[in-house]
């Protein structure tokens, strides 16, 4: 299941026991709308074991800057807190999944 992030929510979700993915993204974003139902998927398919958040770079700017986002889709891997993988642009299933499984 996916949870919005957001400027308020943020900290609080990274502090949890659980590695957290989140997809930065756009709604007129084209490459954004093809990243998003994979995402959507993944975040199924790791449900418990991961969290995936979106949040929508419009609308959450600091989070967007605070982590250099320069160009959407922007997806950060967090484990323990940390950013310890960052990955720009369109990417297959197969592609994120291999990410995913890197956190746990």
């Amino acid at each position: 299941m996916e949870v919005t992030i957001t400027s308020d929510n943020f900290e609080s979700l990274l502090s949890g026991s659980q590695p957290m993915v989140v997809d930065l993204w756009a709604p007129w974003c084209g490459p954004c709308r093809m990243v998003g139902p994979v995402i959507s998927e993944l975040a199924n398919d790791y449900d418990g074991r991961i969290v995936v958040g979106k949040c929508n770079v419009d609308e959450e700017e600091d989070l967007a800057v605070e982590f250099g986002v320069r160009n959407i889709p922007t997806i950060l891997f967090f484990k323990d807190g940390k950013l310890v993988d960052k990955f720009v642009g369109a990417a297959t299933k197969a592609t994120l999944d291999e990410k995913f499984r890197a956190l746990l």
